[in-house]
């Protein structure tokens, strides 16, 4: 599994390209530096870029659901890239917690998503 994150816009927005499945020494890395910038900035936009990704171990999906209980409020605007039919569900199950604007792009629409975060920077 390769989950990469990368800070971006002074760390406002956070760009995470996952791939292969998750498992919980992924949630030890991403979750404390999630945690470190909402600190430093309140509500942040995220880019999830899941082309690569394949699921996860049963620990990780608990890991997932946890965090995503106690931080799905943390978000303004979530991307998510993606190019699978179950990738897109996965973020139409996203909206149904979180007050954040969610969309899903098409991995050919990868450059899109990006501009959509961007605007937020742009005003």
């Amino acid at each position: 599994m390769s989950l990469k994150l990368n800070e971006e816009n002074g760390g406002k927005l956070l760009a995470v390209h996952i791939s292969g499945k998750l498992t919980t020494v992924d949630y030890n890395q991403f979750v404390p530096e999630f945690e470190r910038l909402v600190l430093q900035h309140g509500k942040l936009d995220a880019l999830f870029d899941i082309t690569h990704f394949h699921g996860w171990d049963a620990a990780a999906l608990w890991e997932d659901i946890k965090f995503d209980l106690k931080h799905l409020s943390n978000f303004k605007r979530l991307a998510i890239v993606g190019e699978k039919n179950w990738q897109k569900a996965l973020a139409t199950c996203c909206k149904r917690f979180t007050k954040a604007t969610v969309r899903y792009f098409d991995q050919a629409d990868a450059i899109e998503a990006r501009k959509w975060l961007n605007e937020t920077f742009a005003k």
